[in-house]
């Protein structure tokens, strides 16, 4: 083989590696930006916690109402 045929496939294939390695790097990416879902909260769920919430409430003595026992189950729930 020549020299200027060797010079030629080399530079093809590091042509191909590198454009092979930005798809895998791209891919990466793509997959990196996907957020990850969160299951979505059941009604069951955050009736229980929030009862929870009223009975530790009123044991306490506290102020308050059953919406903001509600959304403290939630926000709770959601962490």
């Amino acid at each position: 083989m020549s020299a200027k045929k060797t010079t030629t496939k080399a530079a093809a294939k590091k042509t191909a590696v590198k454009a092979a390695a930005k798809k895998v790097a791209a891919k990466k990416v793509t997959a990196k930006k996907a957020p990850a879902k969160k299951a979505a909260l059941s009604i069951e769920s955050v009736a229980k916690a929030a009862y929870l919430n009223y009975r530790r409430r009123v044991e306490k003595g506290l102020p308050g109402c059953h919406d903001s026992d509600w959304l403290e189950a939630e926000r709770s729930l959601a962490d």
